[in-house]
């Protein structure tokens, strides 16, 4: 049916149906677009599109279980990702691969020139490796974002806020290998440094803080040089552990060249073993031959008490009544000793109470005239005094001569001498 066979009341009818048809389908497109966007912009941010990265390579053996886009670890969890990997050339002999990763914001603030490497590490046992960077511990970051520029010593007096100013390069001792100043430090000993001779100095200006990275560290020159979208990267220096596959590789050379041992070891051991075998039947045979000995040995050990027996043997019948009279005599000299013993025992116990009364009798005496003592002692004296005294009287004096039969010989007297002649 043609449009114009329509009545005015269908058409118009028809027409607000065409523009809410419309509608629906200009809706419908924007929301998804919206959504399309959105889900953009969510992919960008998880993945983080928009946030700073550092860039940053090392060098590997092989490539082995590497892949662009593998993330890269620090500290246990994602950092970054890998972003090239590339043979070097066929003249390099220092190097194989180069591997070169991103690392993102703030993750790369974690690396530092002291402490910080590249370690590629064995991931699963299907040879899979993964990289992963190490925390620094001292030194200096290996990206920085303030402004830097070169000036004279002029200029950093007249810089503005110059206490916001710092230095952006090691400065050696002009003779020595010590340090005057080093990076991110005020610059308070300007005088010492001009006195060094160090006229053109980088510094740079930490009031402001961009979000690019403005610097990068040389290791080489000791200071930090301009950063652009051009420039290679940091590098980090790498701890790399080989892959399972070669680790595999060298356990089966080992094995294989074991292998010869180990087989030479089971041709020794069957010898060993029929060595025993025959051991073994040697035993048997030997056992068989002793068997009347050892019957011999029980029968003969049977009666051992009994006359006739190995017993009677060893201590025939004399010898044993020799033993029992030597032992009934032993027996009553031991009864004889014991009587007379406690006989002595019982006299000595006398004679010690007589002496412990005569001892208590001169104590109570001595207690009951206590110039006794005194008494005794002038007797003793006057005694020796009276000796002595006869030992001079002419009449008993040969009375008191000592032999000179064991007298010890009389040292010859040397000759006096002047000290110089002695010397």
């Amino acid at each position: 049916m043609a449009l114009q066979d329509l009545t005015p009341q269908l058409r118009t009818r028809l027409s607000r149906m065409e523009r809410a048809v419309g509608w629906f389908v200009f809706l419908a497109m924007l929301l998804l677009a919206f959504g399309f966007v959105y889900y953009i912009y969510d992919t960008a941010k998880r993945k983080g599109w928009f946030l700073t990265k550092a860039r940053y390579f090392t060098f590997v053996t092989g490539a082995t279980g590497l892949k662009v886009g593998d993330p890269v670890m620090l500290m246990g969890f994602a950092a970054g990702a890998i972003t090239a990997i590339k043979p070097m050339p066929a003249n390099q002999f220092t190097y194989n691969v180069y591997v070169e990763f991103e690392l993102k914001a703030p993750n790369y603030g974690y690396i530092w020139t002291e402490g910080s490497r590249a370690k590629i590490a064995t991931a699963d046992l299907l040879g899979k490796r993964v990289l992963e960077v190490t925390k620094g511990l001292g030194g200096y970051p290996t990206y920085i974002f303030y402004p830097m520029r070169m000036a004279t010593a002029n200029e950093i007096m007249n810089l503005p806020e110059s206490s916001r100013w710092v230095l952006g390069e090691e400065l050696p001792e002009p003779n020595g290998t010590n340090l005057l100043a080093k990076p991110l430090q005020p610059l308070s000993n300007l005088p010492t440094l001009i006195e060094a001779g160090y006229t053109n100095l980088l510094v740079l200006d930490t009031r402001t803080e961009q979000k690019t990275m403005t610097g990068m560290w040389n290791e080489k020159e000791g200071r930090y040089e301009p950063y652009n979208s051009e420039s290679s990267g940091y590098y980090l220096h790498e701890d790399e552990s080989p892959a399972v596959t070669e680790q595999l590789q060298r356990m089966v050379t080992q094995v294989e060249q074991a292998l010869p041992n180990i087989l030479n070891l089971t041709n020794d051991l069957a010898l060993v073993l029929s060595n025993s075998a025959t051991l073994t039947s040697n035993l048997n045979l030997l056992a068989l031959t002793a068997q009347p000995a050892v019957s011999n040995l029980a029968g003969a050990t049977r009666h051992l008490d009994q006359p006739g027996a190995l017993g009677e043997w060893l201590l025939p019948t004399n010898i044993n009544r020799q033993l029992e009279g030597t032992l009934s005599n032993a027996n009553a000299a031991l009864v004889a000793a014991n009587t007379n013993l406690g006989a002595v025992m019982e006299n000595l116990n006398r004679s010690l109470d007589s002496m412990a009364g005569i001892t208590s009798n001169l104590n109570v005496q001595v207690q009951a005239n206590t110039n006794m003592l005194s008494s005794i002692s002038d007797t003793v004296t006057h005694a020796d005094e009276f000796v002595q005294g006869l030992k001079r009287f002419w009449m008993f004096r040969h009375l008191f001569k000592t032999s000179a039969t064991n007298v010890p010989p009389r040292q010859p007297s040397r000759p006096v001498r002047s000290p110089k002649a002695a010397e």
